[in-house]
Parts: structure tokens; C-alpha cells; sequence
């Protein structure tokens, strides 16, 4: 459609529109890894607490995910994400008037709720706004934009903690996102309807919400990508935006400054790895390396990070950590994937169903590996123990996921 592709001037534009409130939605995603110290001293927080607050936002994020799909592909990314938008507002409020553990995990509930949109909006919206190859840079630079957000929420928000307390800090980024909303409004274009053609009208004529993702469930490569996308992807947010911060305290024994800056320079590390993805992966692609053997050869690096960390223990710290999240960098170049699968008027829901994966997998991750380390610790090992046996358990998921992937080759 290729009178709906945007100029380049256009195309900035609206990038940086959606970037803002991506930005923002990665820091609120991983703001708790640099907090917990502060609620588990001012709440009383176990792990498996911890864990669930953690994964309240994904929680609140996967709620939206089937529906969301199939509004923006009826109504647009600029209406469905500004519609959104509001309920995040609402939620940081709640957070920061919270008083006790009810209260933050509803409220963090809320904000996953109300950012559900911000990457998947922009992401429907670039599957008809850019050209096929430029479609990948986009969605890495995306993700480099939420790399920055999560940079943002650990030195920065760790320097601000005794300058504003953590309500106040909350309450700034209510007024962010609202003038996020201002931007958008100004910028991203209005949607047009798409015709379906006579082929795929059956698939894509208004139907009820589950029925609409009928194709999508039913694709192959959907499927193939299904399982690296609940534990891998989900498993390197999930560690990124949580249970980095904890091991590093309680395991390689840092001080919650130096936990802050690890988690800091390992954000920098990706805010790298996905401006480089941006600039190779349309490369790549010109030279016939599909994005499935990026994967392929990529993922296994990963493995070797995670076995080292499990038999290191305590002395896995920040750097290790890095290493984790680059080498897990690969499985991002799925989520696009799976969207090009797709014709279109589907790109919507395909997105947002494999979104759904991937954030049920963050969830699933994050209060599992908290209800794990406090079961470990029940049957009286100590807490590097612990951390350690839970993180081998992940392992073996992933490592089952990628077999899975391999084994499925065929359905690409």
C-alpha cells in the first residue's frame, strides 16, 4: 500500500512521537528492579512478593493484549495508544498514594494496562507507514529507545530517590506520559480502513475478539515461535527488569548503589546492541540472512552465558549480566518476524497476540523465579543457593524452547 508509506520527514516525526512514550513505558517496566530494596524495607516484601509486584505490570500488559490487537487494526495506533495512555496516567498516581502491598500491585496492574500499547501501536503502524526493509531498523530502534527508558530507571531514579522519594518520582512521570500524549496527538497521522482483498476477507471481516485470531493461532510460524518467545524473550525481560538487581545484592553482594550502576551500564549495553541491530539487520537481510538463522546460531550464545552463571554464583555480577541480556538480543528479531508473516490487515493481531506470549512469559518468569527462590530457601539452602538452582530451572526452559524452535524449522 504504498500510498500510505510516509515521507521521511513524516517518519521521524512520528517515531519520535511513539518513541516518547515507549521511553516511558520501559522505565515504568523497570523501575522496580532499582527500588526493591527501598518497598522491601518500607513494605516487607519476601521474594515471591517481589516477584508478583514485578510481574503485576505484565500481568495488567497481557490483560489487553487480544483485544488491543484487534482495536488497532479496526481503529488505528494514534486512538487505541492515546485511549491507553490514560489509564497509565491514572495508575502512577495510584502507586505513588499506595499504602501498602494491595494497593502498589493494583496500581501496577494499572501501568501495565495503560503503556500496553506503546509498542505495539507503533509497530501495527510501521507495517503500512514504512517500507518492508526499513521495518526491522524501526523496531530496533524501538527497542533501543525502551533500552534507554530502562537506563533512565537506575542511576538516575536511584539519585532522585532522596531528593523526591519514590511517590513524587511516580507523580513526574504521571505529567510525563501526559505530555507524551500531547505529542502523539500532534503527530502520528489519522488510520485508514483497510479493504480487505476477496482472498483473506473471510479471515478479516468483524467477527468476535478470540474468533478474529483464528489465522493467527493457526499459523505454523506462529506456533514455531511460540515457546523462545514465552521463555526467552520473556525470560530476558523478565531478568532485565527484575531479578538482575536482586542477584546482584544478594548474590554477588553488591551495595544498592552499586546494584543501581550495574543495572545501569547493562542497560547502556543494550540501548548499543539494538542501535546495532537497527543499522545490520536490513544488511543482513540484503545478503539472504533471515532473521530465523540470526536465531539459529545466536541463541545457543546465550546458553553458555546463563551455564556459566548458574555454576559462578556469587561471582556473577554486572558483567555477566550484560553478557545475558546481549546474547539474548536475538530472540527480539522474532516479534517483527512474526508480524511480516502476516498480511496487513492481520499485522495488528498477530503483534499483539505474540506479545501477549512474550508478556505472560515475563510474568510467568518473574513470580516463578520468586516463588522458586523462597522455595528453595524453605528446604534450607542459602539464598546464592537458591538463585542459583531457580536460575537452572529457567535454563532448561529456555534450552527446551530453542529445541522446540529448531525442531519446527519446516514451518517457517
Amino acid at each position: 500500500m504504498s500510498h500510505d508509506v510516509l515521507s521521511r520527514r513524516a517518519a521521524v516525526w512520528v517515531f519520535v512521537a511513539f518513541a516518547c512514550a515507549y521511553f516511558l513505558s520501559a522505565l515504568l517496566r523497570a523501575i522496580t528492579a532499582t527500588l526493591s530494596p527501598t518497598l522491601t524495607f518500607e513494605f516487607g516484601l519476601q521474594a515471591r512478593d517481589l516477584g508478583l509486584l514485578a510481574g503485576g505490570y505484565f500481568l495488567g500488559f497481557s490483560l489487553t493484549q487480544l483485544p488491543m490487537g484487534h482495536w488497532l487494526d479496526q481503529h488505528g495506533p494514534k486512538r487505541v495508544v492515546l485511549s491507553f495512555l490514560g489509564v497509565a496516567v491514572l495508575g502512577c498516581l495510584a502507586f505513588a498514594c499506595a499504602t501498602d502491598f494491595a494497593g502498589l500491585l493494583m496500581a501496577r496492574v494499572l501501568i501495565g494496562v495503560g503503556v500496553s500499547a506503546c509498542l505495539m501501536a507503533p509497530l501495527t503502524g510501521y507495517r503500512r507507514w514504512l517500507v518492508l526493509e526499513k521495518q526491522q531498523r524501526a523496531n530496533a530502534w524501538m527497542l533501543m529507545t525502551g533500552a534507554l527508558g530502562m537506563l533512565f530507571s537506575t542511576l538516575p531514579v536511584q539519585w532522585l530517590l532522596p531528593i523526591m522519594g519514590w511517590r513524587w518520582i511516580f507523580v513526574g512521570l504521571a505529567l510525563l506520559i501526559v505530555l507524551s500524549m500531547a505529542l502523539m496527538a500532534l503527530q502520528v497521522p489519522p488510520w485508514r480502513a483497510v479493504s480487505p482483498d476477496h482472498q483473506s476477507l473471510q479471515h478479516i471481516q468483524p467477527v468476535g475478539i478470540l474468533k478474529s485470531y483464528a489465522q493467527v493461532w493457526a499459523h505454523p510460524y506462529f506456533r514455531r515461535m511460540t515457546p523462545m518467545g514465552f521463555f526467552n524473550y520473556g525470560g530476558l525481560i523478565a531478568m532485565q527488569t527484575l531479578w538482575a538487581g536482586p542477584w546482584m545484592v544478594k548474590v554477588a553482594g553488591y551495595t544498592s548503589l552499586e546494584a543501581a550502576t550495574g543495572l545501569f551500564w547493562i542497560n547502556v549495553c543494550m540501548l548499543f546492541t539494538f542501535l546495532l541491530w537497527g543499522w545490520l539487520t536490513p544488511m543482513l537481510y540484503a545478503r539472504g540472512i533471515s532473521a530465523n538463522q540470526l536465531m539459529t546460531y545466536g541463541v545457543p550464545l546465550n546458553f553458555c552465558v546463563q551455564i556459566y552463571m548458574v555454576l559462578a554464583g556469587v561471582d556473577a555480577g554486572a558483567l555477566h549480566w550484560a553478557l545475558f541480556c546481549i546474547s539474548s538480543s536475538f530472540v527480539s528479531l522474532a516479534q517483527p518476524s512474526v508480524g511480516m508473516a502476516f498480511p496487513t490487515a492481520l499485522a495488528g493481531r498477530a503483534l499483539s497476540a505474540y506479545n501477549l506470549v512474550l508478556f505472560m512469559g515475563v510474568f510467568v518468569v518473574q513470580w516463578g523465579m520468586g516463588l522458586m527462590i523462597d522455595g528453595f530457601k524453605a528446604m534450607g539452602w542459602q539464598e546464592a543457593q537458591a538463585f542459583q538452582s531457580a536460575m537452572a530451572v529457567f535454563l532448561t526452559c529456555c534450552v527446551a524452547s530453542y529445541g522446540y524452535f529448531l525442531k519446527h524449522k519446516s514451518d517457517s
